[in-house]
């Protein structure tokens, strides 16, 4: 089977399973969060934390709940990095310096998972399992909680309330992502991955010495950090290492783990707003800007120029060969258009045009299908901006089903799209300029250059993948990429809780013969096209300096 054929067939086999999937589970999460009752697990959580389930929140109350829980969470995991020295399970680690032990705090609190760290090399397995585990499911169930407020925005009229952030929360890991990431665990172990709490063990006698490695919960890690789309791996290789991904199965389920939540959150988004043909529009644009960045992704890297490429059938160079370069596409499409930031290749060994693809998708705003929770808010937002230029051009007030948008709504998606950008844009720009910064790059010229955008762009919008050609670890880069993540995740929500709560408030008004059909395959045109345009207009003199200089030379 050739290879060309092979990447095609694993796409087919991918779309084949999400659409399966999508329905049941889409609706399965609008009852989840649609349900008066509570389970007695959750009723426990809410009684140890003092919260009252039932009590429905405006949005300063929501956002209050949300920005009090994550700061905990980022207190908790910067003590825990810091006394790591003392604790059992340390596999004699030392504590984490105070800079980067900030820089994992902030970056798996905000569902980011960038990694300045060798995995294997410096966290335990108490760091690993009880912080950086357990952080991956709950913020992955924070970023579902507020793509679920604004969905209430959209379904509720005349009401600022938009749920409980803490029933949302207790929701979300309960009845969601921890029985799915136990079937997911049990798939992964039954392939191959690793889940044990061995030490450290000598493997073989090499030049320079032994070669060590030490075991951990890898699987049961491997699954949240794909399905709650957070992608900080055990080893430092992440999901290239074998004892995390170690088969072509394995490699391609983990795709279908990184897409599963944000796809089938557009049939949750159409069943609570009484209109699954919405849903449907969402995912077609979804849909559309994935396929294409995944088939583009494939033709760079399956170009045959020179003699070395030609001789190794396509861009071979750090990609691994039990995947192929398909597989290795589609995956890194995925984690890129997603907030996931897994990676099974290295992206910096990418074709100049291919690195340009990874970091397009993440300047989108990972919004097809975006991260869990983050990809629907994010492509809402964007709707609210399509709609909103759709009727400027017809002259009419623009609605988004049956919801008015005006001075209010567009200043706030204006505000959600202008922060991550100002974010990269400046911190790149300070990078480049200050004369220390430059010294972390192991390449000149405009592949250095794409070393230090593609790291920003990874942190603003809370991705975590790196061009693996950057040294991230030092005193600016733990700093100003903590700042990012943090900056970059939670004053979006801001924003989108806010306009969640101007369109609870608002009376709906009836559709007319005027009123843009946004059910319509024309909307999800239209909507590609917002998308594209606005990321060209803010990024595409970053791109022109970085990997379009370099694909093009």
């Amino acid at each position: 089977m050739s290879p060309v054929l092979s990447g095609v067939l694993q796409l087919l086999a991918l779309v084949a399973a999400l659409a399966l999937a999508h329905i049941p589970l889409g609706t399965y999460l609008a009852r989840v969060y649609s349900s008066p009752r509570h389970l007695r697990v959750e009723k426990w959580i809410y009684k140890g934390i003092g919260a009252d389930p039932d009590t429905q929140m405006r949005w300063p109350a929501y956002l209050r709940g949300v920005l009090a829980f994550s700061l905990v969470g980022v207190l908790f995991l910067y003590l825990l990095q810091r006394l790591q020295g003392v604790l059992p399970g340390s596999l004699g680690f030392a504590s984490i310096d105070p800079d980067q032990a900030f820089n994992t705090a902030a970056s798996f609190v905000s569902n980011t998972n960038w990694q300045s760290y060798y995995g294997e090399q410096a966290m335990g397995h108490v760091v690993q399992t009880a912080g950086l585990a357990v952080q991956n499911f709950v913020s992955a169930a924070v970023g579902i909680a507020v793509a679920v407020a604004l969905v209430r925005g959209f379904a509720r009229s005349r009401t600022g309330e938009l749920g409980n952030f803490w029933s949302d929360l207790v929701r979300g890991v309960v009845r969601v992502l921890v029985p799915l990431a136990v079937v997911g665990a049990v798939i992964l172990v039954a392939c191959g991955v690793v889940q044990n709490f061995s030490g450290i063990h000598e493997v073989g006698q090499f030049v320079g010495g032994p070669q060590q490695w030490n075991g951990g919960a890898v699987a049961s890690q491997e699954v949240i950090k794909e399905l709650g789309t957070n992608g900080g791996g055990y080893f430092n290789a992440n999901s290239a290492h074998p004892f995390e991904n170690p088969t072509p199965f394995t490699n391609l389920f983990e795709i279908f783990l990184i897409l599963l939540v944000p796809v089938s959150l557009t049939r949750t988004f159409g069943v609570m707003t009484g209109s699954v043909r919405q849903g449907y529009a969402i995912l077609g644009a979804m849909a559309a800007i994935w396929v294409s960045f995944v088939a583009l992704m494939m033709w760079t890297e399956f170009a045959h120029h020179g003699p070395a490429l030609q001789a190794a059938g396509g861009a071979t160079e750090g990609k691994e060969l039990r995947f192929g370069i398909g597989g290795s596409s589609i995956f890194a499409v995925s984690t890129t258009l997603t907030s996931t930031g897994a990676v099974d290749s290295f992206h910096s060994s990418y074709t100049g045009l291919g690195g340009g693809i990874t970091l397009l998708g993440m300047m989108l705003g990972e919004i097809a299908p975006g991260g869990v929770g983050s990809g629907l808010y994010g492509m809402l937002v964007m709707a609210v901006v399509a709609v909103f230029v759709a009727g400027l051009m017809v002259g009419r007030t623009p609605e988004y089903l049956g919801r008015k948008i005006g001075t209010r709504e567009i200043k706030y998606a204006a505000c959600y799209i202008l922060i991550t950008p100002a974010l990269v844009l400046v911190l790149t720009a300070a990078a480049m300029a200050l004369p220390t910064p430059g010294d972390s790059m192991t390449n000149s010229g405009a592949h250095g250059f794409s070393e230090i955008l593609y790291a920003y762009t990874s942190a603003a919008n809370n991705n975590g993948s790196a061009f693996a050609g950057l040294n991230a670890d030092t005193q600016w880069f733990n700093t100003t990429l903590g700042l990012a993540m943090l900056l970059g995740r939670f004053l979006p929500m801001v924003f989108v809780l806010a306009l969640a709560g101007s369109l609870a408030g608002q009376q709906p008004v009836p559709a007319t013969a005027g009123t843009l059909r946004t059910e319509k395959p024309l909307f999800s045109g239209l909507l590609v096209g917002a998308v594209l345009i606005i990321t060209g207009l803010t990024y595409f003199p970053a791109l022109a300096l970085g990997p379009l200089a370099e694909g093009l030379a």
